[in-house]
C-alpha cells in the first residue's frame, strides 16, 4: 500500500506486509517514518492512495462506510495519551466501549469487571481518570480496548508517557493478552523493550519498509 497526502508528502510507499493471527509485531522507526499512518490505515481512519488492505479476508478499502463500525469492533486501539473520558469513572469508561456497539446491559455488567480484574484495576472501578497514575490510566485504556474481545489490539506508543517500570508492566500485560490468542501490533520508540522481548519487528524509514525480522531487535 502507498499513502500520499495532499501536497505530495509520501507517508508510506509500496508497503507489503502479512501479519498472521496471533502474532506480536513491533513497528519501529524514527518520528515521521510512517508508523502512525500505518496504524490509521489499518483502522480505516485513512484510506491508501494505492493498494489494498485485507482484514480477516475482507478488503477494508472497499468496505461501505456503514460497515466500518463492525471492523472497529474487531480491533481494539490503545493510544499514548489514553483518551479517557474525564467525567466518567473507570467502570464507565470501559463500559462505554460496549455501549457504543449496543451490547446488552447484562453483558456489560458481566464483562467489564472481568476485564478490569485482568488489568489489575478492580479496586479502582469507581475512580475518575484524574485520580489515577499514568500507568493506571493506560491500564484503563487497555481494558477498554479489550472489553469487546477484539481479534487484534493496536497500540500506538503505549508506553510513551510512562516511566520505565510502568512501561514494563504494560508490556507484560500486552504479552499475556497476546499469549491468549489476540494479535498485537505495537508502534514504539522503546528500544530496550523491543530488544528484550524479541518479537517480529517491522522497521519503517521515510515511508519505506526497510526491515521485517522475526525475533528482531530495535
Amino acid at each position: 500500500m502507498t499513502k500520499i497526502y495532499s501536497g505530495g508528502h509520501v507517508a508510506l510507499q509500496d508497503i507489503t506486509v502479512k501479519i498472521q493471527k496471533g502474532e506480536f509485531v513491533f513497528i519501529v522507526g524514527p518520528s515521521g517514518a510512517g508508523k502512525s499512518t500505518f496504524i490509521k490505515l489499518l483502522i480505516r481512519e485513512e484510506m491508501p492512495t494505492k493498494g489494498q488492505i485485507f482484514f480477516n479476508g475482507k478488503n477494508i478499502t472497499r468496505m461501505r462506510h456503514s460497515q466500518v463500525p463492525f471492523l472497529r469492533r474487531r480491533i481494539g486501539v490503545v493510544f499514548q495519551d489514553f483518551r479517557l473520558l474525564p467525567q466518567k469513572t473507570v467502570y464507565e469508561n470501559v463500559a462505554f466501549a460496549m455501549e457504543v456497539i449496543e451490547a446488552p446491559l447484562r453483558e456489560i455488567k458481566k464483562r467489564v469487571p472481568r476485564v478490569l480484574e485482568m488489568v489489575g484495576l478492580s479496586h479502582k472501578m469507581n475512580a475518575k481518570p484524574h485520580e489515577l497514575s499514568g500507568g493506571e490510566q493506560q491500564r484503563v485504556s487497555l481494558a477498554r480496548a479489550l472489553v469487546n474481545n477484539p481479534d487484534v489490539i493496536i497500540a500506538d506508543e503505549p508506553t510513551g508517557n510512562l516511566d520505565p517500570d510502568t512501561s514494563w508492566e504494560i508490556m507484560k500485560l500486552l504479552n499475556e493478552i497476546n499469549m491468549n490468542g489476540t494479535t498485537l501490533i505495537v508502534a514504539t520508540h522503546a528500544k530496550d523493550i523491543v530488544n528484550a522481548m524479541r518479537k517480529r519487528v517491522l522497521q519503517l524509514d521515510s515511508g519505506k519498509l526497510v526491515r521485517d525480522e522475526e525475533r528482531g531487535v530495535y
